[in-house]
């Protein structure tokens, strides 16, 4: 069987596909956000022609049903098909990517007094060639030389391959390369001063950022990022966990992050003339998760009580090991994780931001395909995990996507005529609704009276926008050109649900520690889409404490920035062990009262408004106008 697309291309079908299976093999991703299971409804295609099984049409609507739509994953053919794949189901790159400020790097490394010492340390060696009198073996030679410079070395199998060769071509003077952390001698290379590279990588679970570095300067050479390939298997964490071990998908889920890093390598390299063995170190901060399918380390009991990872602290490896396309013999070292689900990238932020050298009281959040917190000084540091899940990525909003062109990335409500007005990616036409669009459109629709404190939509005679709809009463934004973009209520609980999440745990580990949010004098803002909210729309949701805007600072991808500072200094490798150590995970789910603090925060802005005395005031003067 064969299915033709839209544009002609014709694809082979084996018995019992999908759909959705037939275009991943074929390198044509569609979203799906729940990794082909059936239930997200974001990989709709419209079957133009031809005769098929349906298993299922979750979130599919009778219109679009009688109109030919189906789910990719849940339609496999019976006969030969042509199809149609709407824009909207493709998996794009977008370009909100969060890259760190690179300008300031250097400076953060500056500040701390920390040295330049990347991975490999080179000593050099000038051997006297062997005699009838002086027979030693090469590998002995090198030993007597090192020996009095009070070096110890290990010496693997690859290092004696060219060996021989390399030290006759070179005339005996040469540099050794070696790995201080577990002694390994790497390669031997000439006397030279040729520039040498090195990769910071952040691996996300929305999104991979390379960075490429000279290890000599410390100056950022160029910059690449890319979504993370593995969301062919699902949005989130948990999605890619079962794949990767109940779908048997472990393999297919690391060389699709891996392939993410050397595709971006292998432009950078392109651009500026360079050959891959150059790049002679790789730093690497991403979750628990991440870091391990990105070693290939079964991840199974991350999400099993009681939720213990393979490792924490990593061995520094090698490239080789990861199949990265440097320099084979390049260290690649792994910012260490805490906890199953708090890793390297929050102990990168915490490095990033500095927070555990500070006096003052910081609370650092990464708002990105899940919530992670931290809360400290540099006496103390607590964290935790909020379960916020990927929704403000996009995935379980009817509407949602991520942060491309045609999203619907802010909102305004006109308080008398009660219609939207929409700001979108790309000023094209609305395709959907990205996070930093959820926040204004739910803080708008509250202040504006479109629902209540429970979250609840109102329907009013002077409000057409609220309408029943197939799952229930909906908001509509935006409905031209055969195109809707809405919230309906379910999207609404899942949002409120996400921000009370992140909320309650702000507010237990403060208790936890016996302060109150007013305790708190900086908030670092790291993550996804964290330099797109609105501080005061999240602050009326209920996501952020109510402070003032000041104590708040966006720090982009600190997760990069974290990587960076390790891959240039052993000071800062070490630092952020010392972090890792600091740090006391909590675990909200064994928290008697979490749920309190939870079912309190699952209303705008909250059930005690003596916590948002901003929001009360807005609602207050809001009450006097109507």
């Amino acid at each position: 069987m064969k299915v033709t697309l839209h544009d002609g291309t014709i694809l082979e079908v084996s018995e019992g596909e999908t759909l959705y299976e037939v275009l991943t093999r074929s390198g044509i991703y569609l979203t799906a956000s729940c990794g082909g299971k059936g239930v997200c409804g974001k990989c709709r295609v419209k079957v133009l022609d031809g005769e098929f099984d349906c298993r299922g049409y979750a979130k599919l609507t009778k219109a679009e049903i009688d109109a030919g739509i189906v789910l990719a994953c849940q339609t496999v053919p019976r006969t030969d098909l042509r199809i149609e794949i709407p824009q909207e189901s493709r998996l794009t790159v977008g370009d909100r990517i969060a890259l760190s400020r690179t300008k300031d790097l250097a400076g953060i490394l500056q500040d701390y007094g920390a040295s330049v010492s990347p991975l490999i340390r080179r000593t050099t060696l000038q051997l006297p060639p062997p005699s009838l009198d002086d027979n030693l073996s090469d590998l002995e030679r090198i030993k007597r030389s090192l020996d009095e410079e009070g070096i110890t070395l290990r010496y693997p199998r690859r290092f004696f391959e060219d060996l021989a060769q390399h030290l006759r071509r070179h005339q005996w003077g040469v540099n050794l390369c070696w790995q201080p952390d577990n002694r390994d001698a790497l390669f031997i290379e000439p006397l030279s001063s040729e520039k040498r590279y090195g990769l910071a990588v952040d691996v996300g679970t929305t999104t991979v950022v390379v960075y490429l570095v000279d290890l000599d300067t410390g100056e950022v050479i160029d910059t690449g990022s890319t979504y993370n390939s593995q969301m062919r298997y699902g949005d989130d964490v948990i999605t890619r966990i079962i794949n990767a071990t109940e779908g048997g998908l472990l393999r297919e889920l690391r060389k699709a992050v891996i392939e993410d890093v050397n595709d971006l390598l292998e432009v950078m390299l392109k651009r500026h003339g360079l050959d891959r063995r150059k790049v002679e170190s790789v730093s690497i901060a991403g979750n628990t998760t991440m870091s391990h399918l990105f070693w290939g380390l079964d991840p199974e009991f991350i999400r099993l009580d009681p939720y213990i990872p393979t490792i924490n602290l990593f061995p520094v490896w090698y490239a080789r090991e990861a199949g990265l396309r440097t320099n084979p013999d390049a260290p690649v070292f792994t910012l260490p994780c805490v906890a199953s689900y708090v890793g390297g990238d929050i102990v990168a932020g915490v490095l990033a931001t500095g927070i555990h050298r500070r006096h003052e009281l910081s609370l650092f959040m990464d708002i990105g395909t899940n919530g992670e917190i931290v809360i400290g000084n540099r006496d103390w540091l607590v964290t935790a995990a909020c379960s916020a899940g990927p929704c403000f990525e996009g995935s379980g909003i009817k509407c949602g996507m991520r942060a491309t062109e045609g999203a619907i990335e802010g909102v305004r409500i006109d308080p008398v005529t009660l219609e939207p007005e929409l700001k979108v990616i790309g000023d094209t036409r609305p395709m959907g609704i990205c996070g930093s669009g959820m926040i204004d459109a739910v803080a708008e629709m509250f202040l504006k009276g479109v629902v209540d404190q429970k979250g609840r939509l109102q329907d009013t005679p002077n409000n057409a926008r609220v309408r029943e709809g197939e799952d229930g009463l909906e908001y509509l934004f935006y409905g031209e050109d055969n195109r809707e973009v809405v919230l309906t209520q379910v999207d609404l609980d899942n949002l409120i649900r996400a921000k009370g999440a992140i909320f309650a745990g702000i507010s237990l580990l403060l208790k936890e520690v016996g302060l109150d949010l007013n305790s708190i004098e900086k908030v670092y803002i790291a993550g996804g889409f964290g330099n797109y909210i609105d501080v005061r729309k999240a602050i009326v949701l209920g996501m952020l404490p109510d402070l003032p805007e000041e104590r708040f600072q966006f720090v982009g991808n600190t997760s990069v920035a974290g990587a960076y500072l390790c891959l240039l200094s052993e000071d800062m490798r070490r630092e952020a062990e010392t972090v890792a150590s600091m740090m006391t995970y909590i675990e909200l789910s064994m928290k008697p009262n979490y749920m309190d603090e939870f079912m309190s925060a699952l209303f705008l802005p909250h059930t005690d408004l003596g916590l948002f005395p901003t929001v009360r005031g807005l609602l207050q003067e809001m009450s006097k106008n109507s």
